[in-house]
This record gives C-alpha cells, structure tokens and sequence, in this order.
C-alpha cells in the first residue's frame, strides 16, 4: 500500500505541475468561478491543512516506543509539527484576504495531498525506513538539512509579516510588498517553503522527503510564475528586476 501511494503521490505531482502551466488554481488573488461551491477562506484553510499534523502526530503515537521516543524521532515530529500548526491554526487567521471565499474543490484535493503527504513521510520515519540513532543528528545530511529548514521557516515567516502589515494598514485591495527577499522575488514566501523541504528531504534522507520536495516545486513554482506576471500586469510600477520564486535567477 505504502509504494501504491507514493507513486500515486508522485504521479499527481506531475499531472498538477504540467496542469499549472496553463491554468491557475482558483483561489486568493486568482479567485474565479466554475470551480463548484465556494466556503469561506479561513475554514477552507484550516479544514485542507490540518489533516498533515494530525495524521502525523497519529502515526508518531502509534508507532514502537523506541522509534517513537528516540531523539530523531522526536526532532522530526518537532520539525513537521513546528510547520504545520501554525500553517493550519494560525496562518489562516493572519492572512491577507481572510474574509474571502475559495472553492470547496481546492479544499479536497489539498486534504488528499496533506493525507498522503504525511502518511508517506510519517510511515517511512516510523517504520518502513531505517532507524536513525542518535548519531544522526551530529550526521552531515542532518545537521545541513536542518540548516536548510530553518533559513527556509525563517524566510517564509518573515515573508508573511510583510504581508500582514501591509493588511494592517488597511486601504483595501492588494499593494506592492517591499522588504526581506521582496526586493529580489516576487514570492518569496514559497521560496522559503522550498528552502524549508528541500531542507526537511536532506535531514529525513528518505523517499518520502524528496517526494514531498519535489511536488511542492511542481506547485509552488507554477503559482509564483502566476503571481509574478498578476503583479507586473496589475502595478504599472511594479519593480522590473524581480525575478518570480529564485532570488537572482528565476
């Protein structure tokens, strides 16, 4: 069952990445109809999230006490739980657009991905994957991954600060955002996200991490090309020299 659904995983990872370079996912700025019913954005956010820390925290409860109670057990379930809580009961409530609606559709299929994303990652750390001792943590892979996630944590968070204020300071309508990686990117806030998992990949070493990897880019790089071009086609003034997800380069 496990490789049936890692390869459906990867599969759908692909179909979405090909999908989203003609069409963009119907919601936030890109909101539009003929998406099927819409429920409000904050729930809708909440509901397709929290299924990645819940099942996780699950399969961490129900595995063997000594992978479940081991320091690298205990390091991976802080890391995706450090993540996902706030992606799933605190973002929601802080982001821009709050009071928007978003198609029930996007809902599911995000609550498919978030089920088997950690379904994958979780079963392989504890019990189809090797058990890490201890010493993995002083392990090159590790400690580079773990510096990976958390310049990526640091670089999606403050990316979402900028964007909060500017909801703060009120005004209606989306402006431009300036400040941290904005004067290079357009989205930042992804990029930190691919930081993050490319990170999480390095410092787990398994099949699921890469996975996981991998279909966040076949998402978010599509969506930061879409946001990208809205800006630049929405703001005449729009800073030319930004480039869309990789500062520099792309």
């Amino acid at each position: 069952m496990y490789w049936l659904v890692f390869w459906s995983f990867a599969a759908l990872a692909l179909i979405s990445f090909v999908s989203l370079q003609f069409v963009s996912a119907p919601y936030g700025r890109h909101l539009r109809d003929g998406w099927g019913p819409k429920i409000s954005a904050t729930l809708g956010w909440v509901v397709m999230e929290a299924p990645s820390p819940l099942l996780f925290f699950a399969i961490w409860l129900s595995a063997e006490p000594a992978r479940r109670f081991s320091a690298t057990g205990i390091a991976f379930l802080l890391l995706w739980e450090t993540h996902y809580v706030y992606r799933s009961f605190i973002f929601p409530f802080r982001r821009r657009g709050g009071q928007r609606e978003m198609p029930l559709s996007i809902v599911l299929m995000s609550i498919l991905f978030n089920l088997a994303n950690a379904y994958l990652n979780a079963v392989w750390i504890y019990d189809l994957g090797p058990a890490r001792p201890a010493a993995w943590l002083i392990d090159p892979r590790f400690l580079g991954g773990i510096a990976l996630f958390a310049l990526g944590f640091v670089i999606n968070h403050q990316s979402d600060r900028i964007l909060f204020r500017l909801r703060e300071r009120g005004g209606g309508g989306y402006k431009i955002p300036y400040g941290g990686l904005y004067r290079f990117v357009s989205c930042p806030n992804y990029f930190g996200e691919l930081v993050e998992w490319t990170g999480w990949a390095l410092c787990t070493f398994s099949p699921a991490g890469l996975a996981f990897a991998l279909a966040s880019a076949a998402n978010l790089v599509p969506r930061a090309r879409t946001h990208h071009r809205w800006y630049r086609e929405t703001f005449p003034d729009y800073p030319q020299d930004r480039k869309a997800i990789v500062p520099l380069f792309y």
